[in-house]
């Protein structure tokens, strides 16, 4: 079982390997030349295929051994993580523009009063009031409340490590994109864990 999950962390390894590559600017750039308005949804297309084949060889590896002795009133609290998770995330994406966020938006042209390939405003508003990074908040509640089996608990130890990771690169990209709006942003605003005693 320790070699399964050894491969399976190596996996995971690989998929935030290639993500960042996908990310980089002159991989970007490439890309752009490419397929143009298309770049970012074939980023997305990229980044799922390779999310959904490494989840697939952990469900192989690991999705036959026996559930994680969880005592119910444990479960009942991951339940309402999830539960809790899910309402992050309905409420996060209601802050954002969907149809670019997936690139589908720029594919169909169908971005509006700005060059297709424009950065997006800073969104600062919604969830983002109350954590700089909603969208990560709600699935680690979702993964960490659906951590009973030994692959969803390796699913949540390694995505965390991936969103660990990836906060930080990303945060480093909005600093140069935003300038001194995000630092301010940050300096009011946390990462992931809300304040509820500040307004």
């Amino acid at each position: 079982m320790p070699g399964e999950f050894a491969i399976y962390t190596a996996l995971w390894a690989s998929f935030g390997l290639g993500h960042s590559l996908l990310a980089e600017h002159r991989v970007r750039a490439w890309m752009i030349r490419r397929v143009g308005r298309g770049e970012r949804l074939v980023y997305n297309l990229i980044a799922s295929l390779h999310l959904l084949l490494v989840l697939s060889a952990g469900a192989w590896l690991l999705g036959g051994l026996p559930a994680l002795p969880v005592p119910w009133p444990l479960r009942a609290v991951m339940l309402a993580a999830v539960l809790a998770g899910l309402l992050v995330l309905a409420a996060a994406g209601r802050s954002y523009d969907l149809g670019r966020f997936s690139g589908l938006a720029q594919w169909r042209g169908a971005v509006r009063d700005t060059p297709w390939d424009a950065p997006e405003p800073l969104v600062t508003a919604g969830m983002n009031r109350r954590v700089r990074h909603p969208l990560y908040l709600g699935l680690l509640l979702v993964l960490w409340g659906l951590a009973f089996t030994p692959l969803s608990l390796a699913t949540a130890l390694c995505a965390s490590a991936y969103i660990a990771i990836g906060i930080r690169a990303e945060e480093r990209k909005l600093r140069a994109r935003y300038g001194d709006a995000y630092v301010a942003y940050c300096a009011r605003v946390p990462a992931l864990l809300p304040r509820p005693w500040r307004s």
